[in-house]
């Protein structure tokens, strides 16, 4: 059974063995959770699986556990890709994190003709995935790639695609259906708030399933969970 309740930290450290904490880790659990030395906490680096450590030092700027038992074995990263056209920050935080929360193992920022940013802050994005992944209890922590024009993403994509198309929005089908018999491991893109253009949908009808989400134009963040949550109706992980 999980625990639901002990805080839960990604660290680099190899698990099973000690397990300094960052300084922002420290700051987090002495003065954000009123944490002491002898506490239950879980830790995992997305190699060695989850395990329960006891808290050993927990200083102004320094701290460390040591594991004590393992709870639960390394899952693997997702097969799922997830490419998208980057959005304004706030926008884009909350894509990458929802994706990481609803599947995905791979995200790739796909760059477009309609598309109004052109740069990314890895750093950033990894840490929102990561703080995804220590609150709902995901093993495997998804990576982000550097971005990709979506010519190139195109010609070395060598897997079934879905695409979210607002062109089909208010067409009537089975996106369910559609996904699942597009087979796995698959890709899944969701395109600007401009919408593709028609050189881009050349480029993609070719090789693509397209699917509606719905009678209504969405906001690229939103067709994110949307599109996610009609591959995991379909393709179950």
């Amino acid at each position: 059974m999980r625990d639901f309740n002990a805080p839960r930290l990604f660290v680099h450290a190899d698990l099973p063995g000690p397990v300094p904490f960052d300084q922002g880790q420290t700051n987090y659990l002495r003065n954000v959770l009123r944490l002491s030395p002898g506490a239950s906490i879980l830790v995992f680096n997305g190699r060695d699986g989850e395990w329960r450590a006891e808290i050993a030092e927990l200083g102004k700027k320094v701290g460390a556990a040591e594991t004590v038992e393992k709870t639960r074995p390394q899952t693997k990263r997702p097969t799922l890709t997830y490419a998208f056209a980057p959005l304004k920050q706030a926008r884009l935080d909350y894509m990458v994190e929802k994706a990481a929360e609803m599947g995905a193992g791979r995200l790739v920022p796909v760059l477009t003709q309609h598309g109004q940013v052109r740069k990314i802050n890895r750093e950033r994005l990894t840490a929102n995935i990561v703080e995804a992944c220590e609150q709902c209890g995901i093993l495997s922590v998804p990576v982000i790639e550097e971005p990709v024009a979506l010519a190139d993403f195109l010609g070395r994509l060598d897997r079934p695609l879905v695409v979210a198309d607002e062109a089909l929005a208010g067409e009537e089908g089975d996106t369910v259906a559609a996904i699942r018999a597009a087979g796995q491991p698959l890709t899944v893109l969701v395109g600007p708030e401009g919408g593709f253009s028609e050189e881009e949908r050349a480029l993609f009808l070719p090789r693509s399933v397209r699917v509606s989400l719905g009678p209504r134009i969405l906001r690229a963040d939103t067709a994110a969970v949307a599109l996610l949550a009609l591959v995991e109706a379909a393709l179950p992980s």
